[in-house]
């Protein structure tokens, strides 16, 4: 009996779709998170009677023929690419990107990595890194003594002095685009990379090529709605219970048909 077989499958793709919203949720106060979302497409279709076949000598045809489905399959967990609400945070280095783009770091093996969480700090060397120690291309370093920061919304990094008035620029800070960003590969950390899927990226100016700009001070807060969340949890908890009862009903026709064997 295919019900069994089928049923099977969507319960495993309610348990898919669990899983993507609990880890959803767990990231709701992720700095610079994207929301994760499951889908899912049907299987393959027994054809025990093809649509258009010839039907009668005269040339009459089936209209929709006999198609039987074999249940559904997980085809991706797509990101959700939206902005954050921005939180005031008073850090000299937090900085909210406005609009689409990645901040570039250098990974330990050399290769580059992107994130949006903009918790970026300062070595011991004055070099700004991100949380995890990672430099941010490209390497911009603050000197000791720098009494403050101050930086544009064009990322643009100036250093002021206790003995000058005019503040000096340092370098500045880019951001980096993608021809499809729900492409590019996470790797946790709130890092991604590249992939063959996501395109080759572009590197520009904040407010340029498309690009968002940098607010200082600020930090982008998850895109997790968890009132959403919720509500597909209760529509995946629902779903998964209907195809427990399909495998029910399912066992007891088989119970039955043994029976009168």
């Amino acid at each position: 009996m295919r019900a069994l077989t089928i049923a099977a499958t969507g319960m495993s793709a309610q348990q898919t779709r669990v899983e993507v919203i609990s880890n959803n949720l767990a990231n709701m106060s992720t700095t610079g998170y994207n929301a994760r979302r499951a889908e899912f497409a049907d299987l393959h279709y027994q054809q025990a009677a093809r649509p258009g076949t010839i039907n009668a000598t005269d040339g009459t045809v089936l209209p929709t023929g006999v198609q039987l489905g074999l249940g559904v399959r997980p085809t991706s967990v797509s990101m959700t690419v939206a902005q954050g609400s921005s939180t005031a945070t008073g850090g000299e280095l937090d900085m909210a990107i406005e609009g689409g783009g990645y901040f570039e770091i250098t990974m330990p093996s050399g290769i580059s990595g992107y994130t949006r969480d903009g918790g970026l700090k300062r070595s011991a060397d004055g070099l700004i890194v991100t949380s995890d120690g990672y430099a941010v291309v490209p390497n911009i370093t603050i000197p000791e003594d720098a009494r403050s920061i101050s930086i544009n919304n064009d990322g643009e990094v100036y250093a002021y002095f206790i003995d000058e008035v005019e503040p000096e620029l340092l370098g500045q800070l880019t951001l980096t685009g993608f021809p499809n960003s729900k492409g590019l590969e996470a790797i946790g950390s709130n890092l991604f990379l590249e992939s063959p899927a996501s395109g080759a990226p572009f590197t520009s100016s904040p407010g340029s090529d498309g690009l968002g700009t940098v607010r200082q001070g600020y930090l982008e807060e998850s895109s997790v709605d968890p009132v959403r969340e919720i509500t597909e949890l209760i529509e995946a908890q629902r779903g998964y219970e209907l195809n427990a009862k399909v495998i029910s009903a399912a066992d007891q026709i088989l119970g039955a048909t043994a029976q009168i064997r």
